[in-house]
């Protein structure tokens, strides 16, 4: 996460730990949580469109929302630290009704774009002890310069708790996949 975003302007931490969870299990928990279908997480996406496709419907928008549902399906796997954190980014102009989304080739061309706001969201598991766990998701955004800031601050500011809700929805599929399932 360092590596890949090391300069950010917003930025949200959120943990929750796992008793009687071994790191190794938490960790081959996170791309099946993060991946999973999961209808409230695609309602509250689908309440951020509304605007874009009435707007688009009544002939007043260009922008075109993508033909699928923004979800994890958008996000580049930009690197891992095996048995420890996997990281994964979005470039592009997020306050957009459209997202903004810009394709991202592979690592390199993530952090070489210097012209767009840049999106890193981490999965990581800190061990506590030999049965204890904490899953943590970190996730910062970088404005390339004051006026994309600017823009993206109310944005931020609007779906904060919604991406918080998202992010501990999140942790906590990945717990009840990571949990012992009694013999």
């Amino acid at each position: 996460m360092n590596r890949l975003l090391p300069e950010w302007q917003f930025g949200e931490r959120h943990a929750l730990t796992l008793d009687g969870v071994p790191p190794a299990r938490a960790y081959a928990s996170i791309v099946p949580g993060l991946s999973a279908e999961d209808r409230l997480i695609a309602n509250a996406i689908a309440l951020r469109e509304v605007p874009g496709r009435l707007l688009r419907a009544l002939g007043l928008s260009r922008n075109t929302l993508p033909s699928r549902a923004f979800g994890f399906h958008s996000f580049k796997l930009l690197g891992e630290v095996p048995g420890h954190e996997v990281a994964f980014g979005l470039a592009g102009r997020f306050w957009q009704m459209d997202y903004g989304l810009r394709c991202i080739a592979d690592t390199a061309a993530f952090m070489a774009m210097t012209d767009q706001p840049r999106l890193v969201l981490n999965v990581c598991v800190e061990p506590l002890d030999g049965q204890r766990c904490q899953l943590v998701t970190h996730t910062r955004v970088h404005c390339p310069d004051e006026a994309q800031r600017r823009r993206f601050l109310p944005y931020w500011i609007l779906i904060r708790p919604a991406s918080g809700f998202i992010r501990m929805r999140l942790l906590r599929r990945m717990a009840r996949i990571a949990a012992p399932h009694p013999a």
